[in-house]
């Protein structure tokens, strides 16, 4: 008798094919079935086609009709063999899907599928599972990114799930774990929340183990494979790391899921290196607290940060604004020194681009524009863990404004520049920036200007940089790149560098290094006694640009950004679903950081690459971080 065959209602067929299919089925002539010893079940139909059903599974079917997949043939066989007068109708038989063995398990998903599950159940993860009843006879459990439902008692080859068959089949292993979880703590209980696994070594954990095994499914699938299934299982990481007061972590899972969010939209925001690097960031921080005489905890994971802190009585001092697009949003975002703190807050806001200009959007009583220029004295601001700022609902009244001369030599002395050399020491000192507080504005600073030495303009880029001279007659770049989003950027920055807007005393920008300079990201200039906010200045009107007679990396960054893009690749494309030529091209990477004596970095290129063909996936995911986090570590440093 087979028993699976029996167990199928229409609904079951119908979550395993589809409605339309099984009502079809139901139409067709009824076929002369044949049974083989081994249970196979075959159908003849009146038209000659012939369907079979082996035991194992609706996958296992074939059908004369050529057809891809299941067809209407083989439910019809389903149908016809439920309708034999010897096939008794079955008594539903007490049944868990945590009866299910690994070894049955691991028959029907594989070994690599196994593992891949194996990896989640050491992460730990959250499942509702909901045992059968007389209403619902199929059990099911709830996973992150997934359904998972058990058609058929004891058989596997009738397991329902969302996902595209054989994408994820790890999933039917978590929800058989999740099963015995609950059968073991819940016995009998028809519905129940349960956690599975996750239990790490008694004083050895990060609490990064959920977002770690959310990371290695990215660096596995890649961004290109991963549909929106793996929204439920962001929003569970989520979920813990901001229970156990993880900031740091919440906010790289959270720009990790922006980034999957804007490839899916096919937002020019989105960009491989960016995804790749929160992944490594994720691992950088684990292994940071976690390794003999670890840093801090509280630094590296941000656990001493309140998620919110109501400020008092506040000034804040505007030092520009800066626009960016998000497929078809803007976002604006102002840069606000907070004196009493002496730190630099982010206020932003964002809206949908109707084709108006920035600058005329309303925040609270105010224009966007007067904003980003100007003095806010408030009793309603609240400050995040990142250092973002919001003005709270309901006490606008308590908020002023006036406009800003641009006097910002008077801010903390921690915030103003006034030498090259000096900052330049500070950006060496800093803490690798994968482990960093990931604060929003860590480093925006006001920077004193003694004297415009060149403006050039890369067109390949469609960058401006400007050389500029400190007191000391130290140098430093101010850089900025077009966008369709701030489309004034670079013409009423280029003309406030040519002295056309008055004296230029101050550029306030987020500064750091390149190619052993310090370079200046600007969000705005004091010139002239007032504030100039190059991102709301409408297109034209801006100086003459000189274009640069060379605009290409030095030999050494070319490399380094190279080998970055190769291994970026990977969280793109997915470990499972890289080119035909990756390694071929992963050497030459290698080859060539030797020779310009990279040494180090070229050897954990070169580790990543034997991994990925001599060892396990988990060997060669801690390959590519150890690659990733040295060649980013490199470029921060060049």
């Amino acid at each position: 008798m087979r028993t699976d065959l029996l167990a199928l209602t229409a609904d079951s067929l119908a979550a395993l094919t589809n409605r339309g299919l099984v009502k079809r089925a139901g139409k067709e002539a009824a076929p002369e079935l044949l049974i083989d010893a081994d249970g196979t079940v075959h159908g003849g139909f009146p038209d000659g086609l012939t369907a079979s059903l082996p035991p194992g599974g609706l996958d296992a079917a074939r059908c004369t009709c050529g057809a891809t997949g299941v067809c209407r043939h083989v439910i019809g066989v389903i149908l016809a063999y439920q309708r034999l007068p010897a096939e008794a109708e079955l008594e539903p038989v007490p049944w868990s899907p945590g009866q299910v063995t690994d070894d049955e398990l691991a028959a029907r998903i594989g070994a690599r599928m196994m593992a891949a599950a194996r990896r989640t159940e050491r992460t730990g993860f959250t499942a509702r599972v909901r045992r059968a009843t007389s209403a619902d006879p199929v059990p099911q459990v709830e996973l992150a990114t997934t359904t998972v439902r058990f058609l058929v008692p004891g058989d596997l080859g009738f397991v329902h799930t969302d996902t595209v068959a054989g994408s994820r089949d790890d999933v039917i292993a978590l929800a058989v774990w999740a099963f015995r979880a609950a059968d073991e703590l819940h016995p009998g209980v028809p519905e129940v929340r349960v956690d599975v696994g996750g239990e790490a070594e008694a004083g050895t954990g990060s609490g990064l183990e959920r977002a770690l095994g959310l990371a290695g499914t990215v660096l596995r699938e890649g961004a290109a494979h991963l549909g929106q299934g793996l929204e439920a299982a962001v929003a569970d990481v989520q979920r813990h790391l901001d229970a156990a007061g993880l900031r740091w972590p919440l906010l790289a899972v959270g720009d990790l899921a922006e980034q999957l969010a804007s490839y899916r939209d096919r937002s020019a925001h989105y960009r491989p290196e960016l995804l790749a690097s929160h992944i490594a960031e994720l691992h950088a921080r684990h292994r940071a607290v976690r390794r003999p005489q670890a840093t801090l905890r509280s630094s590296v994971l941000g656990t001493a940060e309140a998620a919110e802190t109501p400020l008092r009585r506040a000034r804040l001092e505007s030092l520009g604004c800066r626009i960016r697009s998000l497929g078809d949003q803007r976002i604006a975002e102002v840069y606000l020194a907070h004196s009493d703190s002496a730190m630099v807050l982010v206020l932003r806001r964002q809206w949908d681009d109707d084709g108006a200009a920035p600058a005329r959007r309303r925040i609270a009583t105010s224009t966007l524009a007067a904003l980003a220029a100007g003095n806010l004295v408030t009793e309603s601001a609240v400050r995040s863990a990142s250092r973002t700022v919001r003005l709270a609902t309901g006490r606008i009244s308590k908020t002023t404004l006036s406009p800003s001369r641009g006097d910002w030599g008077e801010l903390p002395p921690s915030l103003v520049v006034t030498g090259f050399a000096a900052l330049s020491r500070e950006l060496d000192a800093l803490t690798l920036r994968p482990v960093r507080p990931r604060v929003e504005a860590e480093l925006v600073r006001v920077v004193a200007v003694a004297r415009v030495a060149a403006v050039t303009y890369a067109p390949g880029d469609q960058r401006l940089d400007a050389v500029i001279v400190d007191r000391a007659g130290d140098t430093a770049t101010v850089r900025a790149t077009h966008t369709g989003a701030a489309p004034g950027r670079l013409d009423s920055l280029a003309a406030a560098l040519a002295g056309e807007e008055g004296e230029l005393r101050f550029v306030s920008g987020v500064v750091g290094r390149s190619a052993g300079g310090v370079v200046i990201e600007p969000v705005g200039l004091s010139a002239g006694g007032r504030v100039i906010v190059p991102d709301l200045q409408p297109a034209g009107g801006g100086g003459r640009l000189m274009a640069a007679g060379n605009d290409r990396h030095e030999p050494l960054t070319a490399a380094l950004i190279g080998a970055r893009g190769l291994l970026a690749e990977v969280a793109h494309h997915g470990s499972a679903h890289l080119p035909p030529t990756y390694d071929a091209r992963l050497s030459a990477a290698a080859r060539r950081l030797t020779v310009l004596g990279l040494h180090r970095v070229a050897q954990a290129v070169t580790a990543f690459a034997a991994t990925r063909t001599q060892d396990s996936d988990e060997a060669a995911e801690r390959a590519w971080v150890d690659a990733y986090l040295r060649l980013e570590v490199a470029l921060d440093l060049n």
